[in-house]
């Protein structure tokens, strides 16, 4: 499998960009984007092949979940049994941004995608590459740093090719991502717990939820 590479313009994707990918996406395609949180790995979270093609490219071990990528409060809710009130006063301050979130997933999300944990982490972008491919598609989208598992993830559109060539279908290279990556924090427990360090810091996210 040849990997296809097409240079974009992040903050002002071409219309014409956003529809190749999207077109990917439908046919179980894996496509790379230039996100706030360094590239990422998007495909169709509700396509079992896809699903199971994106922990090949990685390498990823089966029992660790696959995260998604949401367009606003909305989609998220039609993924989850319930979302906390910390939820709310998290996404209400870090989204769009580089906060995930990990929740009780509902039935309408493929165990697979969970790692057959039943739990699901969310993430609203400020990427207007990622925005506009949720939009068009009109869902969620799995949202994975952009590396083999184990390795830094890609920072450059260039790099993403280097490293996944063959492994993904489509990289939309959008030059360099700045950033640490996404802070990931788990709300599924009775108290919430840092599972992974990032832009946000440990502290903004205790003041935020101080009290809940």
């Amino acid at each position: 499998m040849a990997t296809d590479l097409i240079e974009i313009n992040s903050e002002q994707p071409s219309v014409e960009a956003i529809e190749r990918a999207a077109v990917a996406l439908r046919r179980g395609e894996i496509v790379a984007i230039p996100t706030d949180a360094l590239y990422t790995l998007v495909a169709d979270p509700f396509n079992l092949h896809a699903v199971g093609r994106v922990f090949a490219a990685k390498g990823r071990e089966p029992h660790r979940s696959l995260p998604l990528l949401v367009g606003d409060f909305l989609m998220a809710e039609d993924l989850v049994t319930e979302l906390p009130a910390r939820f709310y006063l998290l996404a209400r301050r870090f989204w769009p941004g580089p906060l995930t979130i990990i929740v009780p997933a509902s039935a309408k999300v493929p165990l697979k995608v969970t790692g057959n944990t039943g739990r699901l982490a969310l993430r609203q972008s400020r990427s207007r590459v990622a925005q506009a491919l949720i939009d068009w598609m009109g869902q969620p989208l799995i949202s994975t740093s952009a590396n083999v598992s184990g390795q830094p993830t890609c920072q450059t559109g260039i790099e993403v090719f280097g490293t996944m060539d063959g492994r993904v279908d489509l990289v939309l290279d959008g030059g360099g991502c700045i950033g640490t990556g996404s802070t990931t924090v788990d709300i599924t427990e009775p108290y919430w717990r840092l599972i992974k360090s990032g832009s946000i810091q440990e502290k903004e996210i205790a003041e935020c939820l101080k009290g809940a």
